[in-house]
């Protein structure tokens, strides 16, 4: 039986009241400050599931104003009450509401649109708290951390199905313009990125699969996640000296430019398993909304993968390509480690040389030092392939390793912003240890992951709990709430 609203408001007052004589009374005097802070939290949390059920019952004690209809036009027959569970961060609390039916439709309770109610008993701010972690840590983690704060054990498929239904509007959300924030003048360069990243993927119930795996093999395949990014940056002059002491971790030559390096504006990032082709058409509108009068060049920035390439000129051809030069050092690196072993003396000053060559624009100096190198009958057959390799990379490449331009120009020329990206939105999340995905459960962890690193989480929010309460109750006559945080009285209410 449940209690009615004037039986909640005594019980509330006196446990608030109880409360104030737990800190205040004789016996508090010889309590720890761990145990009063833990004892109020868990007190407060029962305390609240108290108050949300008053505020419940206080809104369903009137009958709803008849008569009501069906979205057709059909009257509805009120049933009496019904009940439900709504599970909130102060843990599951039950009430009924005004039931009404008409033959061949649905049953409804107009106050579930009133509320906004969720699909499921699981509360919009306890799946935001859930989703929000779960987008950093495992749902293992997340349900241990739920458990241990709160008090509630949610099962890893409720988690995951919360997470799946929380970026169900992250396409359309993606999709918006960007916020109007103020342009920056100075930050002229407008760039793309791309690179991909593996994400583990639970192998089909249709794979044949041996019960006994061979040496290296694995239970699951991988997808590629394309992972994009955008922003503009002010332009940052420097010389080939300068970038080479930069990438071999050595002292900058005299006189090079000082100065802090330039930080991205307006950087957002994108992950998704779709394709490159995908991938790129996203990025390229995204780009294009940010392609403001100011800005006077445009560049995108990738590693030496050809069919990335060819899809980022396909849909930035105003952009000039630039091959990563972290990618392209790794080929040296490969190439005078191959020839000369890690511990030759002289092998940092082979790398400066011909670094240097590349960084001045004298890619075809390098090729040819490669291949001369790989000539020698001295080198043996692995040398010649690694030498060779590196050499057959530059040349493929050397159209977008005009690095001594770029450079002048003061344009960036490594895709550590998505590299990083790879790294921090895929990777840490994506292949831990032993997970493995479906593809609809790991785009939605990536999607909401972007949001979250991008600083869009309350702002996602607000849209999803908007675009959410239309799919559910529209047609109902019912408006999604619209909430402000106002101060009064030293105390912060949320008001209607």
């Amino acid at each position: 039986m449940i209690a009615t609203p004037e039986t909640m408001v005594h019980d509330v007052t006196q446990e608030f009241q109880a409360l104030i004589d737990y800190v205040t009374n004789e016996e508090s005097r010889h309590r720890t400050a761990y145990d009063v802070e833990r004892t109020l939290f868990r007190r407060l949390l029962a305390l609240g599931a108290a108050l949300l059920q008053l505020f419940f019952a206080s809104r369903a004690a009137t009958r709803p104003s008849e008569p009501r209809t069906t979205p057709t036009g059909r009257r509805m027959r009120y049933t009496g009450m019904r009940e439900t569970t709504y599970v909130s961060v102060f843990g599951p609390v039950r009430f009924a509401r005004h039931y009404y039916t008409a033959p061949g439709q649905p049953g409804t309770c107009p106050l579930d649109a009133e509320l906004s109610l969720p699909k499921r008993c699981y509360s919009d701010l306890l799946r935001e708290w859930f989703t929000y972690g779960a987008t950093e840590v495992s749902y293992r983690a997340t349900q241990d951390l739920l458990t241990h704060i709160l008090g509630q054990t949610l099962s890893v498929q409720a988690l995951e199905t919360g997470m799946q239904e929380t970026a169900e509007d992250a396409t359309t959300f993606f999709a918006q313009p960007p916020d109007p924030t103020p342009v920056d003048p100075t930050a002229t360069i407008l760039v793309a990125q791309a690179d991909g990243k593996g994400v583990p993927l639970c192998q089909s119930l249709h794979d044949q699969q041996p019960a006994r795996l061979k040496r290296g093999q694995k239970r699951s395949k991988k997808k590629e996640a394309i992972v994009t990014s955008s922003y503009t940056i002010a332009p940052h002059p420097r010389t080939p000296e300068a970038v080479v002491a930069a990438l071999l971790h050595e002292k900058p030559p005299t006189g090079a430019a000082s100065g802090e390096r330039p930080a991205p504006v307006g950087k957002e990032l994108r992950a998704t398993l779709a394709g490159k082709a995908v991938a790129l058409e996203r990025l390229a509108q995204r780009v294009g909304q940010h392609d403001h009068t100011h800005i006077q060049q445009r560049v995108a920035l990738t590693d030496g993968a050809e069919a990335l390439q060819q899809q980022m000129q396909a849909h930035l051809p105003q952009h000039t390509l630039v091959l990563d030069i972290i990618h392209a050092t790794e080929y040296l690196w490969d190439a005078v480690t191959s020839w000369l072993g890690e511990t030759h003396p002289e092998r940092q000053d082979w790398m400066r040389r011909q670094l240097t060559h590349l960084l001045r624009g004298e890619t075809q100096t390098v090729i040819s030092w490669l291949e001369r190198v790989a000539s020698d009958e001295a080198v043996t057959p692995s040398q010649r392939a690694a030498l060779l390799r590196t050499a057959g990379y530059y040349r493929r490449n050397q159209a977008y390793m005009r690095y001594d331009h770029y450079l002048a120009q003061g344009w960036p020329i490594g895709t550590g912003v998505v590299e990083g990206a790879c790294r921090h939105v895929v990777k840490d999340r994506m292949e831990q240890s032993g997970m493995r995905w479906t593809e609809v459960g790991a785009q939605a962890v990536l999607n909401l992951r972007a949001i979250r690193i991008n600083g869009q989480w309350e702002t996602y929010w607000a849209y999803h709990r908007q675009q959410q309460h239309e799919r559910r109750y529209a047609g109902k006559g019912s408006v999604a709430p619209q909430w402000e945080l106002t101060f009064d009285s030293n105390l912060f209410h949320w008001a209607a």
